[in-house]
């Protein structure tokens, strides 16, 4: 297996083609295969990175049954851990179980793909046999997971034209400001509360400008509650 550091430097250079993303984690990790996949109705469904058929196969079993554990990480922004799928599954996927029944995959692990609130998509991991995780390794694919889930979200943006935060000072006065709210409520990195108020704007349809006045006048907040980042009413 490769190094853990030169694959995290390794994400910079995939920035503009997600081809190899996956592949990253096959050189570094004790797993078979991987993909990258935005999921649901944020971004749409769709496999952005695998490393071989078989995981492409497992993302269009879960997208086209709408189950499986990319599903599940994206309803509830936690990890999922199968380390013996076929013989001792943890989770009830009754459909994607049986259409995975006969193909030699005996562990998966999906891991979110998220911005703040928002919950975009999943890293899966799959080994042939059964296999576990270590907690370091854990870790380090959850590193792994929070640099490309900006690089999917910036990915969307670019697509959707949304990256620009305003045309007017106002626009971009009221965009600072809410950032600075986001990092007091959050502790974010000022580039990835940014990303969280383009990340709604995308969602709702609306400006970031809009965004940014929600939150600034309250409207629209956010809390860390049990170590998970929510929206408040």
């Amino acid at each position: 297996m490769g190094d853990f550091g030169s694959a995290v430097d390794a994400l910079e250079r995939w920035a503009e083609s997600p081809d190899g993303l996956a592949a990253l984690f096959v050189g570094v990790f004790p797993v078979t295969g991987a993909s990258v996949s935005t999921v649901g109705d944020i971004l749409g469904s769709e496999t952005l990175s695998a490393s071989d058929e078989r995981a492409v196969r497992i993302d269009e079993l879960q997208f086209d049954l709408g189950e499986g554990p990319c599903w599940d990480v994206v309803a509830h922004g936690e990890p999922v851990f199968e380390p013996e799928i076929q013989t001792h599954p943890r989770h009830r996927w009754p459909a994607f179980m049986e259409a995975i029944r006969r193909e030699p995959i005996g562990s998966i692990f999906a891991f979110p793909l998220s911005i703040g609130t928002l919950n975009i998509g999943a890293l899966d991991l799959y080994h042939a046999e059964p296999a576990s995780l270590s907690e370091e390794h854990s870790r380090q694919v959850a590193a792994m997971a929070e640099v490309i889930s900006r690089y999917v979200m910036r990915r969307a943006l670019r697509i959707a034209g949304e990256l620009e935060p305003g045309e007017n000072r106002h626009g971009r006065r009221a965009v600072h400001q809410a950032t600075g709210f986001i990092i007091a409520q959050l502790g974010l990195q000022p580039e990835d509360a940014q990303l969280l108020i383009q990340g709604q704007a995308l969602v709702q349809g609306r400006s970031m400008t809009e965004i940014a006045q929600d939150i600034i006048d309250g409207r629209l907040t956010f809390a860390k509650n049990e170590g998970r980042i929510e929206e408040e009413p």
